[in-house]
């Protein structure tokens, strides 16, 4: 259904930024953490970008979709910063599940339990990959026949 403007029965305008700023509750201040000598702090809630660039990061290994991924949780240079400082990837994934999980919810998750979760991860992937398929042995082939019954 369609609203209209009382005066001038045109289409009324879905103006969102009032129903946000109507809806808006006071401003929550992120997690702070401290890595390789600088302070970053999490944003309150996930932004847009995270969530967009999440999922084509997860069909992508090019380093420049990883890059505006972590940008818009740290900073655009914080990748540089880290790499600079020798960051491996374990250390880059248990930080990414603890940063993301206290997004979601601020002290949901210890830097312990994030590098848990990491090491159960890395092992179920290491264990998928270290066990290889035996080989099928190839059927022998069938003589060919000529196609006529007996």
């Amino acid at each position: 259904m369609t609203e209209y403007d009382d005066d001038t029965l045109e289409p009324a305008v879905a103006d969102f930024d009032a129903f946000f700023a109507e809806q808006a509750e006071p401003e929550k201040k992120g997690v702070p953490l401290r890595l390789y000598g600088r302070a970053y702090t999490l944003p309150a809630k996930l932004p847009a970008l995270f969530t967009l660039q999440l999922h084509r990061v997860q069909h992508s290994a090019q380093p420049e979709d990883i890059r505006r991924l972590l940008a818009s949780l740290f900073g655009p240079d914080a990748v540089d910063h880290w790499t600079e400082h020798g960051m491996d990837d374990d250390r880059l994934g248990i930080v990414l599940l603890w940063a993301t999980a206290n997004v979601a919810e601020p002290g949901g998750m210890s830097m312990e339990r994030a590098a848990e979760l990491h090491a159960e991860r890395t092992a179920a992937k290491t264990a998928g990959k270290a066990t290889p398929r035996p080989a099928k042995a190839k059927p022998k082939a069938k003589p060919r026949s000529s196609g006529k019954r007996s």
